[in-house]
């Protein structure tokens, strides 16, 4: 069964990510799709800057039936994109990133919708040329709210779409 799972969330996401001619416009532009397992890239024309899209997978919880999709569109120093959350049997986080990348240092604000709410995390990633690493949330007893764990090391992990396709 939880084969059959994980077959079914990898072939909807590969399915999605897909991407055709129509996707680029004319000025270089990328357009992003719900859930992302593709890598491409634009080429830079007419002194507009290139970006790049990069997209990531990490499945987890008991079977691996629960898993994060995330597509990076990066131009120069800015991120934006898509995280979507899709925990087995339980409410989603689908939303868009926007952030700045330093180096291999992501920050990035997620503003996704849960329960008809919408709501803001600020995440730290790291990336790398096959995968990208995340800081994980930690519960602000204060707030009530999750919240990065800063004292904490990169340690969820998201495989790139060429991993994938291995």
């Amino acid at each position: 069964m939880k084969a059959i799972i994980l077959c079914c969330a990898a072939s909807l996401a590969i399915v999605s990510c897909s991407s055709n001619q129509d996707k680029q416009s004319k000025t270089d532009s990328v357009v992003v799709s719900d859930t992302v397992i593709k890598t491409q890239s634009t080429v830079q024309t007419n002194n507009v800057q290139a970006a790049s899209s990069l997209c990531f997978l990490r499945t987890d919880g008991k079977s691996n039936q629960d898993s994060t999709s995330i597509e990076l569109v990066i131009k120069g120093n800015e991120v934006s994109g898509q995280m979507n959350w899709l925990p087995y049997q339980k409410d989603s986080r689908k939303g868009k990133l926007d952030g700045i990348i330093a180096g291999d240092s992501i920050k990035a604000t997620w503003t996704f919708m849960q329960e008809g709410m919408t709501d803001t995390l600020g995440l730290k990633f790291k990336l790398d040329k096959d995968q990208l690493t995340q800081k994980p949330l930690k519960l602000n007893i204060k707030t009530g709210r999750e919240q990065t764990d800063e004292s904490a090391g990169y340690r969820l992990t998201y495989q790139s779409s060429n991993k994938l396709k291995k």
